[in-house]
């Protein structure tokens, strides 16, 4: 049996739904995997840098919701990042803080951080991949760790692991598909006679998209997993503001709605494909015939078809995932380093 220490970096959606996940999964992982872990490490803007090497109790992370109760609960409150990796003494660290989409940071200090301390570094968060991929890959190889980032492109849904570990020698030549599932669920309202600020909000109201959802309106979320995908799969440096990018603000009701009635749904297309001068990338609001898969893709629903020198089309859609498809894109990524 392995024991793992576990930090968690960020306590919001993310990684509360890891550790419902792990909770859940508990008996497969020590039965099948042969892997027991204890969560030494919680911190967050909202309940600081908690540290307990010998573990918090799941039930009390799990119940309490802010700062005063985990001040309340066993363990100390270190002052700053690297003292509170040398409190929690953390095997791997789950990595769930909001994207900077500029310069990915401080999560890449973070990720770099835990590296060099000797922990597995786990991520959901795009930003350390579109911009600081091949060196925090490089440090983790020296090191002896994982640096893993599964859930960064459409939740669980192994799209790196593919091309890591299942597909060896397959030339990626390029790929497009629907990859924000923000932007296509107030689409998909559109669609359905609400004007744009009706869908959004509606969007909002499910929870599905942020109160200041410009990254997704804007088209950068997108942007930044085109990146993501060109950096690791492609093997071309790509940072997203090389990305073409059109978001779908500029977009009315009427004209969506037009162009559903017309036989071509507006979609908000990620594309990529390798040129004699390196790689074009773009996200655009397209019209796409219906006899395209993709343009039956709406809700919260992705897909993404890659061509490669071996398969012409390879295509994976993902259908109406929730905060566990996320959570099961970092278990599994867990899973694989501790296997390492």
């Amino acid at each position: 049996m392995k024991s793992f220490a576990i930090g968690l970096l960020g306590f919001g959606n993310v990684n509360r739904t890891l550790v419902e996940l792990l909770q859940r999964k508990e008996s497969e992982l020590r039965e099948r995997h042969g892997i027991e872990c204890r969560i030494t490490g919680v911190a967050s803007r909202r309940v600081g840098w908690r540290a307990d090497a010998a573990g918090f109790d799941v039930a009390d992370l799990l119940r309490e919701r802010n700062s005063d109760a985990f001040a309340r609960m066993r363990g100390g409150d270190c002052k700053h990042y690297n003292a509170w990796l040398d409190a929690a003494k953390p095997d791997v660290v789950f990595e769930a803080t909001s994207l900077n989409v500029e310069t990915g940071q401080p999560a890449i200090d973070h990720i770099r951080a835990a590296l060099e301390q000797g922990a597995h570094a786990i991520t959901a968060n795009k930003g350390p991949v579109v911009h600081a991929y091949e060196e925090l890959r490089e440090l983790a190889a020296r090191r002896g760790k994982q640096f893993l980032f599964e859930s960064t492109v459409m939740d669980g849904i192994p799209i790196f692991s593919l091309f890591r570990n299942t597909l060896p020698a397959i030339e990626v030549r390029g790929f497009k598909g629907i990859l924000n599932s923000t932007t296509n669920v107030i689409l998909t309202g559109m669609e359905r006679g609400l004007s744009f600020d009706e869908s959004l909000g509606r969007a909002q109201q499910l929870g599905i998209a942020e109160t200041d959802a410009s990254h997704d309106i804007d088209g950068w979320d997108a942007a930044v997993k085109v990146a993501a995908l060109v950096n690791v799969i492609m093997g071309v440096r790509l940072p997203p503001q090389k990305v073409e990018r059109e978001g779908i603000r500029g977009l009315t009701g009427e004209a969506v709605r037009s162009a559903r009635n017309a036989g071509a749904p507006c979609k908000l297309m990620c594309r990529a494909h390798h040129t004699e001068s390196g790689v074009s990338a773009s996200v655009r609001p397209e019209q796409i015939p219906l006899t395209d898969p993709m343009a039956l893709v709406g809700g919260t629903s992705s897909i993404i078809r890659f061509e490669t020198d071996i398969f012409p089309g390879l295509t994976i859609t993902e259908e109406n995932p929730g905060l566990y498809a996320t959570a099961y894109g970092m278990l599994a990524d867990f899973i694989r380093a501790a296997g390492s």
